[in-house]
């Protein structure tokens, strides 16, 4: 899950270069004096497409994070788990320890030598 969620966020880098080359190739192209429209269209295509992913992508990252950070169930996270197991555990030792007490009233209560 972790490797997944890195190997995205180098994808987004990737996706990242392309937008600054994209810029570059269009910025070099206006500054020409006769432009040529189509690879304007294409490069402001592909520039805009690459946005599109990087934000949606680090859109998707915050969201996993802001889970995360708030301690909401999410996916491969064992926290919610491992604190239920805790508690039950805890649930279980007071009531042990209640019993034990409950059971050593009734013996002194039962004890016909007191």
């Amino acid at each position: 899950m972790a490797n997944d969620r890195l190997r995205a966020l180098e994808d987004v880098e990737k996706e990242i270069a392309v937008i600054l080359q994209c810029a570059g190739n269009i910025v070099l192209e206006l500054s020409k004096e006769k432009h040529n429209g189509g690879l304007l269209d294409r490069q402001l295509s592909q520039f805009m497409g690459s946005v599109n992913r990087v934000e949606s992508e680090l859109s998707s990252q915050i969201r996993y994070l802001t889970q995360v950070a708030t301690g909401q169930p999410h996916e491969g996270s064992t926290y919610s788990s491992r604190k239920d197991c805790q508690m039950a555990l805890n649930r279980a030792e007071y009531a042990r320890v209640k019993l034990g007490e409950l059971g050593r009233t009734c013996e002194i209560l039962l004890d016909p030598q007191t």
